[in-house]
């Protein structure tokens, strides 16, 4: 299992990004999935949950990213998104998607590049 992310670039403060996380051999709307970042010098964090649920998914996000970042999945395209608005330069990281809480390290993949300069 391989995760592929796509979609971030370069914004201005203020700007917005959609990420994609497409999956392949497994089912991401029935995993507990996150979104997780790693900026230079920094541990890699999730920022933003998505968990399976009896009557329909959780979220649940990092403070630095409430109000701001919004995750979701399509079960038809078996895809993660995660769009994030009014984007800051703190937000410039590489992002990831995986399992949450335990996710394998094996799965990791390329990530997407966002950053967030003037």
């Amino acid at each position: 299992v391989q995760f592929v992310e796509s979609g971030g670039g370069s914004v201005q403060p203020g700007g917005f990004l959609s990420l994609s996380c497409a999956a392949s051999t497994i089912i991401v709307s029935l995993l507990d999935m996150a979104w997780y970042r790693q900026a230079p010098g920094k541990q890699r964090e999730a920022v933003a949950m998505i968990t399976y649920g009896t009557y329909g998914d959780n979220t649940n996000y990092a403070d630095s990213v409430k109000g701001r970042f919004t995750i979701s999945r399509d079960a038809a395209k078996n895809t993660v998104y995660l769009q994030m608005n009014n984007l800051e330069p703190e937000d410039t990281a590489v992002y990831f998607c995986n399992l949450y809480p335990n996710y394998r390290d094996s799965w990791w993949g390329q990530g997407t590049q966002v950053t967030v300069s003037s």
